[in-house]
């Protein structure tokens, strides 16, 4: 019997590992990962990492030049395109808190992406 390459014998095993993350994390952890299916794009594995001074995106993006990524934040949602010959990448991540766009760096080595934000302040103080 041959394997459907489209099928991926451990999406079920990573979604339910999300599900019980964001269960045990509750809203203040919650980090969604909007997988956009249309155009034959193939999933990232994407880490998101949360300080109170910043937000770590970890993303494996194997055989892609460095200048065929195409990375776009809003201060809530990272978007990542990613193409090569043989593959592409469409990632929206929905980011755990704000953050300020203009303060992103991004870094790419063999085959890693690594993109960092400073996290916003949720409000600001008002002086009376």
């Amino acid at each position: 019997m041959r394997r459907d390459d489209s099928d991926d014998p451990f999406d079920e095993f990573f979604r339910e590992i999300e599900r019980m993350m964001d269960e045990m994390m509750g809203a203040e952890g919650d980090v969604h990962i909007d997988r956009d299916t249309g155009g034959g794009g193939a999933d990232l594995h994407v880490d998101v990492h949360e300080t109170d001074e910043e937000i770590r995106v970890v993303a494996d993006v194997p055989g892609v030049d460095k200048d065929a990524i195409d990375l776009k934040c809003d201060g809530t949602v990272l978007t990542i395109n990613a193409e090569s010959p043989e593959r592409e990448y469409h990632e929206r991540l929905t980011l755990p808190t704000r953050v300020d766009e203009h303060s992103a760096a991004a870094t790419y080595n063999n085959g890693i992406l690594e993109v960092t934000f400073d996290s916003e302040e949720d409000s600001a103080d008002i002086e009376l």
